[in-house]
């Protein structure tokens, strides 16, 4: 069976929608075409040229970035910068480029899903939620014709309440109307008022779907106009948003901890603040760079705080409360690459996934 760029596309983006992205975000299909074939696909952390070449070799037909090549906007390209060769070269040789960045990392499942594993942390909720990402339809619908509605509003989204499914408030009163000479009415006769018992179906949702559940519901009720009610919600889904909050399975001293994340994580150096003294057990990570989360973790009572691209003040807002650690981008972010793959690969067989070989971080350490 033939995997089309849009297939890929639409697999990523179901897992880690495009809205949930940050707006400075630059994410999606950045070159190539929806229609291309692919065969095989390349991912990589940053698309570097060195990159690009690995995917020449491998004839690869679509590379996989989590780091957008192109973040602002481009007036020309001359191939005076890496970026600007890197667009040429794929367009010679017919290669396309995706990008998925800040998306995944609002997903429960994303890189934060990873390094907990690797870490034996049991994660409660998100660190930073994001806000508004769940709307509520409320619908009326004919008694007899209510199942069919409802469960078509649960087959296109709706309905889900973590790990509850086709979840709904339902009652019944009576819905009355009268139309005009222009009108033909389900039931009833135009011009003649008319009461019907209905059954009015609220579910919630989240707001990428908002389009494809209004669509079930327009397919599937039976009038000729649909009465329905959309509400923005300031309820928090625990899961969609930025860092997260856990607990490790047994509690170690700072040292041992510093170790613990060395081996796991396979760095060769940590910076981190003075010691607090205190045991470690509770923890909040933001991958990627996360000075802003200094303040939420020491709320939220963490025993550490772990992120990267920290500056020297900030270690010294521990205020022997928190142990703070710096760990690295590119090493908090480096395993978003074998997560990538596993989403591939559960979900196509008949193309070649590949984790990029090369050593992308700009950053070089001397020992």
């Amino acid at each position: 069976m033939d995997v089309f760029v849009r297939d890929i596309a639409d697999v990523l983006e179901n897992i880690a929608p495009i809205e949930y992205a940050d707006s400075y975000d630059n994410i999606g299909l950045i070159l190539g075409s929806f229609h291309k074939k692919v065969k095989s696909v390349l991912i990589t952390l940053d698309l570097t040229e060195e990159v690009f070449y690995e995917s020449i070799h491998k004839k690869c037909d679509l590379i996989i970035s989590f780091h957008p090549i192109i973040f602002k906007s481009i007036k020309n390209i001359t191939g005076k910068t890496f970026s600007e060769r890197i667009i040429i070269h794929a367009l010679k040789n017919d290669i396309s480029i995706y990008v998925i960045h800040t998306n995944l990392d609002m997903i429960w499942e994303g890189p934060s899903s990873y390094i907990s594993k690797l870490l034996r942390i049991n994660r409660e909720k998100v660190l930073f939620p994001k806000k508004e990402t769940i709307k509520k339809l409320i619908t009326y619908v004919p008694v007899d014709y209510a199942e069919k509605v409802r469960n078509a509003l649960f087959d296109a989204g709706a309905g889900n309440i973590s790990n509850y499914s086709h979840c709904s408030y339902n009652f019944d009163g009576f819905g009355s109307y009268m139309g005009n000479k222009k009108t033909q009415p389900f039931i009833g006769k135009k011009e003649i008022f008319h009461i019907e018992k209905e059954t009015c179906i609220g579910v919630i949702f989240p707001d990428y779907k908002l389009n494809r559940v209004k669509n079930a519901l327009f397919k599937n009720h039976p009038y000729e106009e649909v009465a329905y009610e959309i509400y923005n919600l300031e309820n928090i889904n625990p899961h969609i948003g930025i860092g997260f909050i856990g607990n490790l399975m047994e509690k170690m001293n700072e040292s041992d901890f510093l170790f613990f994340i060395k081996k796991k994580m396979n760095v060769s150096c940590i910076r981190h603040s003075n010691f607090t003294g205190k045991k470690i057990q509770k923890i909040a990570m933001i991958t990627g760079s996360g000075r802003f989360g200094i303040e939420t973790a020491i709320k939220e009572k963490a025993d550490v705080f772990i992120s990267s691209d920290l500056k020297y003040h900030d270690f010294f807002k521990n205020e022997k409360k928190i142990l703070i650690v710096d760990v690295g981008h590119y090493e908090s972010e480096k395993f978003t690459k074998n997560l990538l793959k596993s989403f591939l690969d559960k979900n196509f067989t008949s193309i070649s996934v590949y984790e990029s070989e090369v050593h992308t971080n700009p950053v070089k350490y001397f020992h």
